[in-house]
């Protein structure tokens, strides 16, 4: 987050589209920051987020809706910024992936932001770990920084940094925690393609 603030620069009053916001905590970040929110999913937001929205007092700044992100309902130019966290991989494949991001691009406004995290393809341990242990990664499209790169090439600026080895490996938050640290230390001798999370900012 600090990252995404440091790049997209002043939130307060724009317009923003969170996508894939199941349990709405990109919406309230953007919220706290004095955006103007539409939060989104699928299917709709769960009441849990609308619930979290209320007891931190943003709910008058959110509105919520049903978005399908190969198939954005909103007219071309209307969102100053975009953001979604994990959803590319839920498409199955490259060509709804770019199709998505396409539709962004078209939403946004010129000189708007789309702000995302996503699960990088990772390690040959990563690949085999989640083939094992995850259900869902039997269907879960995995990218890569080069098709990320290649993804966003409409986009008049496009910067990243990758995170993350060892975190993608613990199976409770407290695990997670203790290794995300661990990773602060192992980032430095792990090669950029073997981390496991993308955090990118786009300027259309």
């Amino acid at each position: 987050l600090p990252f995404f603030f440091f790049i997209a620069g002043d939130i307060a009053g724009k317009e923003a589209l969170a996508i894939g916001e199941r349990h709405g905590g990109l919406s309230l970040w953007l919220s706290k920051q004095g955006a103007n929110v539409i939060s989104s999913d699928l299917n709709g937001v769960t009441p849990e987020a609308r619930e979290m929205h209320k007891q931190y007092g943003v709910s008058h700044a959110i509105k919520y809706a049903n978005a399908d992100l190969t198939s954005l309902s909103y007219p071309d130019n209307t969102f100053d910024i975009v953001m979604f966290k994990s959803v590319l991989g839920a498409l199955r494949s490259f060509q709804n992936q770019q199709k998505g991001i396409s539709e962004i691009y078209r939403v946004l406004k010129p000189g708007g932001t789309l702000l995302f995290a996503e699960n990088l393809v990772a390690s040959p341990l990563h690949t085999f770990l989640r083939r094992k242990f995850i259900k869902w990664a039997t269907y879960w499209r995995y990218i890569t920084i080069d098709e990320t790169a290649i993804l966003c090439q409409k986009f008049s600026s496009f910067t990243y940094f990758t995170a993350g080895f060892t975190g993608a490996f613990g199976r409770s938050e407290m695990q997670r925690s203790f290794l995300g640290k661990l990773d602060s230390l192992f980032e430095k001798v792990v090669p950029e393609k073997n981390r496991y999370i993308i955090f990118v900012v786009c300027k259309k």
